[in-house]
């Protein structure tokens, strides 16, 4: 189907992410051919590409809403604590 991960971004729009996301999910396209391992890291990668570009945070794959802390309910000033983002790793199966 696409040879690069550059052909397929170029191509991208919210339907054909819905329909990777579903490929990834059954681990076959839509004609019921299954995916390859690469066809699914490739498929993986264009999704979370166009996440980045067009989706908010909150609405991406993998999304993890940040921890509660103690002091944030408290409104404690004097302990301004910065919010680090986590890493996310992308694990091949």
């Amino acid at each position: 189907m696409f040879q690069s991960l550059d052909e397929l971004l170029q191509i991208l729009n919210p339907q054909i992410v819905g329909s990777l996301k579903r490929a990834i999910e059954l681990g076959k396209w839509p004609n019921g051919v299954v995916l390859s391992p690469q066809q699914k890291m490739l498929c993986a990668e264009a999704v979370a590409y166009w996440e980045q570009k067009h989706a908010a945070p909150v609405e991406r794959v993998g999304y993890v809403p940040p921890k509660a802390t103690p002091c944030a309910d408290k409104h404690d000033h004097d302990h301004d604590h910065d919010h680090e983002e986590e890493a996310v790793t992308w694990v091949a199966s």
